[in-house]
Parts: C-alpha cells; sequence; structure tokens
C-alpha cells in the first residue's frame, strides 16, 4: 500500500467531497472548509476539512466559531496532523476550542485482512437492526469506557431509520451480556468503509472478542466491494489492528467547542 497516496485518497473522499451520512445533517462547503451541520441536538457538528495557511488560518477558524455560536451549536473541528498550517492546534486552542485525546488514523486493504470470525467459547455476534439491539451495544460501549453514550444511542436509532444502507452494526453477547459493540460505517462512491466502536468491557479484553469483529465487517466490506478499511484507533486498539495488517497514515486530534450557554 502506498502510504502517500492513500492517505491523499480519504484526505480527498471522505474530507474535501465528503458527503451527509444521515437524514438529519447537511454539508456545506466553500473554498476553505467542508462543514457537517445536524438539525438535532445528538447530530455531529464538525469542520471535516479547511485549506488554510498562516495568512489566513484565524480569520477562518473565527469565522467558523461565529457561524456555529450563531445557530447555537457546539462543534468538532477534525483536525490532522498533517494539515496546514502546521500550527493549526495552537492556533484552535487560541480560538477557544479544547483538544481531546489524539487518535491513529488507521488503514487496510480489505483484501489483505483475515474475514474469518473466531469467538472465544461462550461468546456470539448479533446484527443490531433495532432499538433494543441499539441499547445492547450502548450498555457495552458504556460499561467499556466508563461514561454516557446517550448521545451514540440516539444517533444510532436515527442513522437506522434515516440511511440503514448506510452502517452495520453488531453486537457480542456472551449469554445476556452485551460485552462488545461495534459498527462499520459505508460512504457509497469511495473506496473506504470506517470501523467505529468496538470498545469490549474489562474481563472480556485479550480474548480475541474485538479481533472478531474487525473480521465480521471487514467480511461484509469485502462483499460489498469496499477497497480499504479506515479505523480512528485509540491506545488500546492501535496494537491489535497493527497486528492485524492496519497501518497508521496520520493522526487526528478533535478541537472541541461547546455549544453557547442559553
Amino acid at each position: 500500500m502506498d502510504q502517500v497516496e492513500v492517505l491523499a485518497l480519504l484526505d480527498r473522499q471522505l474530507r474535501r467531497e465528503a458527503e451527509r451520512d444521515g437524514g438529519t445533517t447537511r454539508i456545506e462547503r466553500d473554498d476553505r472548509v467542508v462543514r457537517n451541520v445536524g438539525t438535532n441536538a445528538h447530530d455531529w457538528n464538525a469542520v471535516l476539512w479547511s485549506d488554510l495557511d498562516e495568512s489566513t488560518a484565524d480569520a477562518v477558524i473565527a469565522e467558523q466559531v461565529a457561524y456555529f455560536r450563531s445557530l447555537g451549536l457546539g462543534f468538532e473541528w477534525k483536525h490532522y496532523s498533517h494539515d496546514a498550517p502546521a500550527d493549526l492546534g495552537d492556533r484552535l486552542t487560541a480560538a477557544g476550542l479544547v483538544a481531546d485525546e489524539p487518535e491513529t488514523v488507521m488503514v487496510a486493504a480489505v483484501a489483505d485482512l483475515p474475514t474469518e470470525v473466531i469467538l472465544p467459547d461462550g461468546v456470539r455476534l448479533e446484527p443490531v437492526t433495532d432499538e433494543h439491539g441499539v441499547d445492547l451495544l450502548i450498555r457495552a460501549a458504556e460499561e467499556a469506557f466508563g461514561e454516557s453514550r446517550s448521545w451514540l444511542r440516539e444517533r444510532l436509532i436515527d442513522q437506522l431509520a434515516d440511511a440503514p444502507d448506510r452502517t452495520r452494526i453488531v453486537v457480542a453477547m456472551a449469554g445476556d451480556r452485551p460485552v462488545c459493540g461495534a459498527r462499520i460505517d459505508f460512504v457509497p462512491g469511495t473506496a473506504f468503509a470506517g470501523l467505529w466502536g468496538g470498545g469490549t468491557v474489562h474481563e472480556w479484553r485479550g480474548r480475541g472478542v474485538y479481533r472478531a469483529t474487525v473480521a465480521y465487517r471487514t467480511r461484509i466490506a469485502a462483499e460489498l466491494g469496499y477497497e480499504y478499511l479506515q479505523v480512528d484507533a485509540s491506545d488500546e486498539s492501535r496494537p491489535i489492528l497493527a497486528r492485524l495488517g492496519f497501518t497508521a497514515l496520520t493522526t487526528t486530534t478533535p478541537y472541541e467547542l461547546p455549544p453557547p450557554p442559553r
């Protein structure tokens, strides 16, 4: 895999030419930025891509802050380490945005990844197609990450209702207990499908559950003809993905601005 070529393709297809991911969001673009703007309280509002330099960055950042403020919304600036200018992160911080934990953008060719689903004894994978399944996934995610995922619950329910062809969701069950939830999001017209979630509850970590969800989703991507899988990987999932054949291309850091007080 040519890492420079694939990163350029990702930047173009998933960021600069991004399309809306559901019925409650819209994409707005101009020469300087591409924005994802939602209409519901739980929608994701973000700057996905920017084309800035030292002479334009501060003014454009201020414009985005003012724009989302005018809508009464908070937003995320999804910053990538190769974005220009080199000090963009510092400029975002100076404008009042707060950096969250960075993640590693990892990509693998679907054809190079294993698709055999190997689960530990007592665990099975169940597809999620309704609100009950989403609730199981949220239970696993909240236990795995130790924080509320109510916003994700509402977003996934909307996605299943408005754009069910854009995602497949799966939950790993140990008896009646959900121990891991994961999804694959499809981006029609591009070479990429994205892997999201995958948080595993503590006592089931290190037993192959997350790896099995990756193989399950890889098989779906292969059946649908996608060329690459992309993951924004945490420090915990990065070594697992590397062993499976994923390559680190860059890092991404969410810079966040909360909504204005009401």
